[in-house]
């Protein structure tokens, strides 16, 4: 009775219907089919009375009356005379009359709201855009639903929202993907959002959210390593600042900067996040879980579901990136990182390993592989934005002798004069195998139109070539795998009705600060009882200029910073005069920086010699240095 619809301008098989709370985007198999949609919708419509919306709304029937022959009655009844029961008639008549009046008013009031309602929806959907051409895909309503299907929903909007949403192009290989309304609904499938949402039978969605609840199971139901260290409570907040921050003008800094090395580039420490570039390389292991269930498959031999549990690890590292604004500490060259997580399974260390060109080194061991790599970013300024540029690769070995590979994608950091400030993810990532299979990830890369960013789609293939499975999802929330080829003919094609969740981005934190540290991320710098004294006087916990900035003393921390970064001038020198890493060696002359072990059996014996006292004093950091 109150709904509407219109025909896509730019897709001759696509159609709205628009209701009073929510717009159903819809797609056909065929032009021929669309109209019998149209034509369905009319006939349908002209069988319903065409009659004002609050027709059958109205709070007071134009008949109704009230009776006071029982009051008369009953005052008779108690002897009262004639001349005051009339009164009392009149009154109760009078307080009826006026409470009518009120009623009458009220159901006025609502019926014109309606009325208003209903003229502002036609006239939405009369309201004709020209100029916008292309085919839509998601809705910014959607959230991390990663199925384009041949029936949507959001909430309402504008002819001229749907035409731009028309514009967007979410492709991967000029293919795009579209769930088929009648798989869709008659088998329930691993997915979220607005499709799902609009199923029908709560026996489905039940089914659903059992499976959803499966998949997270797997994320909670790690095994506990051989750790000898007990699991540690860690904190859930930074510490409240001691003074207030001062603000600084980001364009003084960069009108000088614009095409330089940002790495050599002081920035205030306003323009940081309290933790270091190696503790940041650790944070890109928050879900490794997902590497023990790759383990466990491989184990099982199911090298496919093994590979896209790699896959969706790689991308979950670029999750905690989201909102992160500031820029982590550039280390001094010899500082290391360590991070024992026993609730993780996980033992990982880092090393800042040469400083021209920077390049930081890392290792991790978890249960049942190893993890690796060395990495440099290439980094300016331009004017309006700045761009990351990764080179290095990551290296991942099973302990059955499987083998993948790949480099990380580019970062760009946008709106830094004016505009809200963004970053993101952009690039093709080749995840190399040495045995059965191997993947792409495309990291689709924002533009000015795009309502629904973040994107990465890719595919996993066997030695032939051949795609075995799809990849869909988003970097900063979720990522999904779709059994087979889900390409299909450009623009046209329907894969399998299950969308399998891989991997779910965890909650932020409570208490969010400036920095949008994630919950993984706020226990980095910690210092938990008793650690503090095991560390070696090069951990990344023991920098002053950082520390003071998680403190809130940026005062302190600006000159410590300064001060450190005087040291870091003799970085050059030190290279040149013959100084090593203490604990990578590269592989070749031009290889990657490999660990070459003793750190924790250092650590358990607390014997640090050669490790020099780098956040001390200048004079003593020179010779320190010199001696290691």
């Amino acid at each position: 009775m109150i709904s509407s619809f219109r025909e896509s301008k730019s897709d001759d098989r696509r159609f709205y219907i628009f209701t009073a709370t929510k717009t159903l985007h819809l797609r056909t198999d065929s032009k021929r089919d669309r109209v019998a949609w149209i034509q369905a919708l009319v006939s349908t419509g002209s069988l319903l009375p065409l009659r004002p919306l609050n027709d059958n709304l109205s709070l007071v029937p134009h008949d109704l009356s009230i009776s006071t022959d029982r009051l008369k009655k009953r005052l008779h009844e108690e002897g009262i005379n004639d001349d005051l029961v009339k009164d009392c008639e009149q009154i109760m008549l009078s307080e009826f009359s006026e409470i009518q009046g009120q009623l009458k008013v009220l159901c006025e009031e609502r019926s014109n709201f309606l009325d208003t309602i209903r003229q502002l929806e036609a006239y939405n959907i009369e309201t004709e855009t020209s100029g916008f051409h292309g085919d839509y895909q998601l809705t910014k309503h959607e959230c991390s639903s990663l199925g384009r299907g041949n029936s949507e929903c959001s909430t309402t909007e504008s002819s001229d929202d749907i035409e731009k949403q028309e514009l967007e192009e979410v492709s991967y290989e000029e293919g795009t993907l579209f769930f088929d309304t009648k798989e869709y609904f008659t088998e329930p499938a691993v997915s979220c959002g607005s499709v799902r949402g609009a199923m029908d039978h709560a026996d489905d969605l039940e089914e659903t959210e059992k499976q959803l609840d499966n998949v997270e199971k797997i994320h909670s139901d790690k095994e506990d390593c051989d750790s000898r260290y007990p699991q540690i409570e860690r904190r859930k907040k930074l510490p409240d600042p001691v003074e207030e921050v001062k603000g600084v003008s980001l364009w003084s800094m960069i009108k000088d900067n614009v095409g330089k090395d940002l790495t050599r580039v002081c920035l205030p420490v306003y323009f940081n996040e309290p933790i270091s570039s190696l503790q940041k390389c650790f944070e890109d292991l928050e879900y490794s879980y997902l590497l023990d269930r790759a383990y466990k498959y491989g184990k099982e031999g199911n090298s496919l579901q093994r590979i896209l549990n790699v896959a969706a690890f790689a991308v979950s590292g670029y999750a905690s990136s989201e909102g992160r604004h500031c820029k982590p500490f550039n280390p001094l060259l010899g500082e290391t990182y360590e991070a024992d997580y026993p609730d993780k399974g996980v033992r990982f260390f880092s090393e800042k390993v040469s400083h021209h060109p920077t390049l930081i080194a890392c290792h991790c061991e978890g249960k049942g592989w190893k993890f690796w790599g060395d990495s440099n970013l290439r980094t300016k300024f331009w004017g309006r934005s700045i761009q990351l540029d990764p080179v290095g690769v990551l290296t991942l070995e099973f302990d059955d002798g499987e083998i993948f590979q790949w480099s990380k994608v580019t970062t760009s950091i946008y709106n830094l004069i004016l505009g809200k400030v963004y970053c993101d993810h952009h690039g093709l990532m080749h995840i190399h195998g040495n045995r059965q299979y191997s993947c792409k990830l495309k990291f689709k890369e924002q533009s000015i139109l795009d309502r629904n960013p973040h994107q990465v789609h890719g595919f996993v293939e066997d030695l032939s070539g051949k795609k075995v499975a799809t990849l869909i999802g988003k970097w900063d929330d979720s990522m999904y795998y779709i059994n087979g080829d889900g390409s299909g003919r450009p623009k046209d094609c329907s894969p399998s009705s299950s969308a399998t969740l891989l991997w779910k981005r965890n909650k932020p934190p409570p208490n969010l600060t400036r920095y949008n540290l994630t919950s993984f991320a706020i226990t980095l710098n910690e210092l938990t009882p008793g650690l503090q004294e095991n560390l070696p006087p090069t951990d990344s916990r023991l920098r002053p200029d950082q520390r003071h900035l998680e403190n809130g003393e940026y005062d302190r921390a600006n000159s410590e910073k300064q001060r450190l970064e005087r040291r870091q001038r003799m970085s050059r020198k030190l290279q040149e005069n013959g100084w090593k890493p203490r604990w990578f060696q590269r592989d070749s002359e031009n290889g990657s920086f490999r660990y070459v072990g003793g750190y924790w059996e250092s650590r358990e014996q607390a014997k640090w010699d050669g490790c020099p006292n780098i956040f001390g004093e200048f004079n003593e950091v020179v010779d320190s240095s010199e001696q290691g």
